[in-house]
């Protein structure tokens, strides 16, 4: 039977009785938990961190079946190690990563970070966190990770902030909503762990419909959190989702959505929804944190790249876009070139022939094929690669964009497809190139959430390209900046944060507000910075090329769940197959 606080609070949504029951009955329980798990010993929170990276393991090749078969992809072939990285392998790779801080916690009362520390312009410092360990730089060779911090914060006031919700766990109790996202299996099984084990709270994941098929996934993975009584999974739909947002004993929530999502949310739908957004009169006003959309750049900076370089990029790019089929909020949708740059063309015919290459994807989620049709109607000369069978779509290439057209589609609308644009900036020198870049992603590209730059290490030991570069690094407004390493690093790391650039008002959210992933449990993060090289030996194992690829990530995934250092060998003979 439906509660009398069900009943306001259904009035507003189009929830059932039904779901309203089990909403009330886990949000009731998770209440009497909250000062439970708020009071719960580090050591305690270590060993359920254990069951869930066990528990994780144990149920991985179903769950991995399971996503692969949704999305249309071979789990025993080279793209099903595709979902076990960015889904199943990059959950355990957060709970690794927290299980570390909260070993340093239980001794010294916060985690401990690798570093060094850097000083940087604008009164900020930045601090390493990748590579963790000797395992790490196996793992993750010659990829480094590093956060940046807003203005005026000394190491001293990082130290002093670093996992609050430790040093005074009855401040942070409570009940966090976490909305999941349907596109990655792994965003709202993270989202929980961050919820948690960093801010302190216990946690209702409701999961999107597009991912209801991987509940009893999550429900084995950690089930360890469930029996304790620490989360509640339910599934639903809108009406679901506004009648949990309402609910009075949630204290706060976190969503992944779009922009659009998030105004429905705080200010509601239609004429009134936009009246309020114009007034900032919000309908929810509890504390909320959001990884939105964006319309990521990747800017390539002119210079003399070899035949081989030309080719491991074209790999590299095609990558971030053939990904998860190009529904992600990392997909690269906009390439910055130099107008002079004499292998444009060239890197533009490789780029299409990796596309050509890679066959098609079931474009699964919902509402692509209208998204692919509004972009290719209004550029009719797109390039498209691939044959597509039904329920498919090409890969589409939007080449020669022109960028004085501030307000054009493709810089303003992120196509959640598997389609990118390009364009041309003019510039005499690569670093001028560099600045003007910088600017035009700032200014001119919609959303702050990630970004990438690819550089020759030829143009890269000359000092004025250098110097623009590290300016580029400082003045770029994203959460995450890669420097030839694709920015979903960032996301994948866990020890660096993921997230929008900070400042957002609510009524121009962009691409969000809060960062997770944070495995330092850090305060007042402005952003993350990858690094890697400009051509990796051997290529990434997640490279669309990588014909071995599901079996190196399928042998790094067990070094991660147990194996260790055993798997070493047998992970490094797969990786260097040929």
């Amino acid at each position: 039977m439906t509660s009398e606080r069900g009943s306001r609070i259904l009035a507003a949504s189009t929830a059932t009785t039904s779901d309203v029951g089990e909403v009330d009955r886990a949000l009731d329980e998770l209440a009497l938990a909250a000062p439970l798990w708020a009071q719960l010993a580090v050591a305690e929170k270590i060993r359920l961190l254990d069951r869930l990276i066990e528990d994780t393991a144990a149920v991985a090749a179903e769950w991995n079946a399971a996503a692969c078969d949704a999305k249309g992809l071979d789990a025993a072939g080279p793209s099903g190690g595709e979902e076990l990285l960015s889904g199943i392998s990059s959950f355990v790779r957060v709970a690794l990563t927290l299980r570390s801080s909260l070993r340093d916690i239980a001794v010294g009362g916060r985690p401990k970070y690798p570093g060094p520390v850097h000083h940087h312009a604008r009164d900020r410092i930045s601090i390493g966190v990748l590579p963790t360990s000797l395992l790490d730089r196996v793992l993750y060779t010659g990829l480094e990770g590093e956060v940046w911090f807003q203005s005026g914060l000394t190491e001293a006031d990082v130290r002093a902030s670093q996992a609050l919700a430790y040093q005074d766990p009855t401040a942070h109790q409570g009940v966090s909503a976490v909305l999941g996202a349907g596109n990655v299996a792994s965003l709202g099984p993270r989202d929980v762990l961050d919820k948690l084990f960093v801010r302190g709270r216990v946690v209702l994941l409701k999961s999107n419909p597009v991912n209801d098929y991987l509940v009893p996934f999550w429900r084995r993975a950690m089930a360890g959190l469930i029996d304790a009584g620490f989360l509640r999974i339910v599934s639903g739909d809108a009406g679901v989702g506004s009648y949990i947002v309402h609910h009075p004993l949630v204290a706060d929530l976190h969503v992944t959505g779009s922009d659009k999502t998030h105004d429905a949310i705080v200010y509601g739908t239609g004429p009134e929804g936009a009246r309020r957004k114009a007034d900032d009169d919000p309908v929810v006003s509890k504390p909320l944190s959001c990884e939105l959309g964006n319309v990521s750049p990747v800017v390539i900076v002119p210079g003399e790249w070899t035949p081989k370089e030309l080719r491991y990029q074209a790999a590299h790019v095609a990558t971030m876009l053939t990904n998860n089929a190009g529904f992600n909020c990392l997909t690269p949708r906009v390439l910055v070139t130099a107008s002079g740059w004499a292998q444009r063309e060239d890197f533009l015919r490789e780029l299409g022939a990796v596309l050509a290459k890679v066959p098609t994807r079931l474009a699964y989620y919902p509402g692509a094929s209208s998204r692919w049709e509004e972009f290719v109607t209004r550029y009719p000369k797109a390039r498209r690669f691939g044959a597509p069978a039904d329920g498919e779509l090409p890969w589409t290439l939007i080449a020669g964009v022109d960028a004085s057209q501030r307000d054009d589609l493709v810089f303003n609308v992120e196509a959640f497809c598997s389609l990118m644009a390009e364009t041309s900036l003019t510039a005499d020198s690569a670093e001028e190139f560099l600045d003007q870049a910088t600017a035009f992603c700032n200014e001119v590209v919609w959303g702050t959430l990630s970004m990438t730059i690819l550089v020759d290490p030829r143009s890269m030991k000359r000092p004025a390209v250098a110097a623009a570069l590290e300016r580029a690094v400082s003045d770029l407004r994203y959460g995450s900046v890669g420097v030839n390493a694709w920015h979903a690093m960032s996301f994948l790391a866990g020890t660096t944060t993921w997230g929008a650039y900070p400042g957002h008002p609510r009524t121009d959210i962009q691409s969000g507000s809060g960062v997770v992933g944070n495995a330092f449990m850090f305060e007042g993060v402005e952003k993350s910075v990858v690094r890697g090289p400009f051509v990796a030996f051997p290529p990434p194992a997640w490279f669309v090329t990588n014909p071995h690829g599901g079996d190196v990530l399928a042998r790094l995934f067990a070094v991660q769940t147990g194996r260790g250092w055993a798997g070493v060998p047998g992970l490094l003979r797969a990786v260097l197959r040929k």
